[in-house]
This record gives structure tokens, C-alpha cells and sequence, in this order.
């Protein structure tokens, strides 16, 4: 796994050059949350990265901010997939 530090400034670098990858899974999570995009792209933006889970084959790490949680995980260096969200909009 990737240390919390290594993996936000990943996923920083990732959102920044557009290589997000929102999952059906999330989609629905995010409609069902009544989420918008800049709720879950600010978490990507400006979250804090908690440690590494393995899980289903694949590190995944929750970024988080004060109302939402973003789950990812990296297919490469430059892509990063979107698991799943939860939380409330502010």
C-alpha cells in the first residue's frame, strides 16, 4: 500500500490532469447522497487520505473531508478509479 501522504498527493496529481474514473457504483452512491460533482471533487481536491485497505483485489483509500467521503483506487499513476462516496452536501 501507499503511505496516506504519498496517496493524497497522487490523487491531487490525478484530479488535477483529468485522470478520474467514477464508477457505476459510485454514480449511484453519489445520486442516492444527492451529491454534486463539487462535493466529491472537493474531498479529491482538498481531503485528507486515511491509510490503505485491501479489499476486492485492490488498496483502496477513503479521502476524506468534514461531509464526504471519496473510496478510490489507483489503476495506475495516472488514473484513479471512484469506488464509492457517502456523506451529506454542505
Amino acid at each position: 500500500p501507499l503511505a496516506p501522504d504519498v496517496a493524497q498527493r497522487l490523487v491531487r496529481h490525478i484530479r488535477a490532469t483529468g485522470g478520474v474514473v467514477v464508477s457505476r457504483h459510485a454514480a449511484e452512491r453519489i445520486a442516492r447522497h444527492r451529491l454534486k460533482s463539487k462535493d466529491w471533487e472537493h474531498a479529491l481536491r482538498a481531503g485528507w487520505v486515511l491509510a490503505g485497505e485491501w479489499e476486492n483485489g485492490s488498496w483502496r483509500y477513503q479521502v476524506r473531508t468534514q461531509n464526504v467521503t471519496v473510496v478510490v483506487t489507483f489503476r495506475s499513476l495516472a488514473e484513479l478509479v471512484v469506488v464509492t462516496v457517502w456523506g451529506k452536501v454542505s
